[in-house]
């Protein structure tokens, strides 16, 4: 019986939760699940270019466990990409690091207490702070 997950720490939630190919019904379309997880293992080490190390510190994990879920999840995207599938963004057990404030407007993030967004002035909304979920998959 494997060890059960550790909760992994991610930096973000996405707000787009799902892609598919084009023209193509959903209907007609083998789904791929990316867990929360395989999402922030992408944004720290292919969009941010973070290195592996750095990045499994700032997920809670070991780096053999880093280069495991990014592994999977660039498997996943490369299938959806190759053979034409859409991709669903869910599940993980993960908590939520504290993303202290932002922007509804630009999407710019800050710490500093401010209400306002010292970027562009719109009004901020407050990130998650460390509430450790569990997210489930749901069937569709």
């Amino acid at each position: 019986m494997p060890r059960p997950l550790k909760c992994r720490r991610i930096g973000f939630t996405p707000g787009i939760t799902f892609f598919k190919p084009a023209g193509v019904p959903v209907h007609n379309l083998e789904i791929i699940a990316l867990t929360l997880d395989e999402t922030e293992a992408i944004r720290l080490g292919d969009f941010e270019g973070i290195y592996q190390e750095e990045a499994a510190r700032r997920m809670n994990v070991s780096r053999q466990t880093f280069g495991n879920i990014i592994e999977a999840a660039r498997r996943k995207i490369a299938d959806c990409v190759i053979n034409g599938k859409a991709l669903k963004i869910e599940g993980g057990n993960v908590q939520v690091a504290d993303l202290g404030l932002r922007c509804h407007f630009c999407g710019n993030e800050w710490h500093d207490g401010s209400s306002k967004c010292p970027k562009c002035g719109h009004e901020a909304e407050h990130g998650s702070c460390c509430k450790k979920r569990n997210y489930k998959k749901t069937e569709e």
